[in-house]
């Protein structure tokens, strides 16, 4: 039977420390941690584990993690609350545009479209003559 964790169908073949980063808000170092705090050997299958195992992995992660939907809405509550105050952050987001200092003279394509279809001069590419 497969397992389900946070509203996620964890995969049966992988194995457990691979499987849990399949939930959003856990990544690998976060899912060896959960497992060294719940005694379960990383190498386990997850079609392997027992229904105590499975028990015991979801309730530590229920009490000491926020997951999936509960994560997703604080994040967004987070950038909805920088927009707001309109700090630069907040601009950067409403603009939908890198805010964490990247370049964008000549990076940050797949943010502001890719517009490579000028030459340097800045007139567009004509046809070529046959």
């Amino acid at each position: 039977m497969p397992i389900r964790i946070g509203g996620v169908t964890l995969p049966q073949d992988k194995r457990i420390v691979i499987s849990l980063t399949y939930i959003y808000g856990i990544g690998n170092t976060t899912a060896k941690k959960i497992l060294a705090s719940v005694k379960i050997n990383p190498n386990t299958r997850v079609k392997d584990l027992t229904d105590a195992d499975e028990a015991k992995i979801r309730e530590f992660i229920k009490t000491n993690y926020k997951i999936e939907g509960d994560l997703k809405r604080d994040v967004m509550g987070n950038i909805k609350r920088l927009r707001e105050i309109k700090c630069y952050r907040g601009i950067r987001h409403a603009k939908n545009l890198p805010c964490r200092g990247q370049r964008t003279k000549t990076n940050s394509r797949t943010v502001r479209g890719n517009v490579r279809k000028t030459l340097m001069s800045g007139r567009k590419i004509s046809a070529q003559k046959t």
